[in-house]
């Protein structure tokens, strides 16, 4: 199942050109042309799925262990000292491609990359509450 309007699906489909640096029977990997580094690249699933929440349980398994595998690879051939794996879910979430991608970014110690935030002390209140209604039920 492919969307036709989807850049993602076109890169499946071989209609707009793209540097794949893995690929097995369900996932493709390839370079992100705005890289945050050097080496970042994205992992998709071959059926379009828009997001995270409509993504079949097989094809996130999939992509999970693809980005593993691209991870181990950034370390042993491009020196990264690190992997930030990144989704983002939804246009509040910064997604901007509705084909669900895992980013894959190799982190280097001396490299500009920052948090959009400063991780800090919640309201611990705030965190039960929050807590109590994610609970399974």
């Amino acid at each position: 199942m492919a969307d036709p309007d989807c850049i993602f699906c076109k890169i499946h489909a071989g209609e707009i050109p793209a540097r794949i640096v893995d690929e097995d029977e369900r996932t493709i990997a390839f370079m992100d042309i705005a890289p945050a580094t050097r080496g970042h690249a994205l992992v998709i699933p071959r059926a379009h799925a828009r997001d995270l929440l409509e993504l079949p349980a097989e094809d996130l398994a999939a992509v999970a262990l693809a980005s593993q595998r691209l991870a181990a690879r950034l370390r042993e051939r491009l020196g990264a000292d690190g992997v930030n794996l990144l989704n983002s879910c939804g246009a509040a979430a910064w997604q901007t491609v509705f084909h669900f991608h895992m980013h894959v970014i190799p982190r280097y110690s001396d490299d500009p990359l920052r948090l959009p935030w400063v991780p800090a002390e919640g309201d611990f209140e705030e965190i039960a509450a929050a807590a109590q209604e994610l609970e399974a039920r």
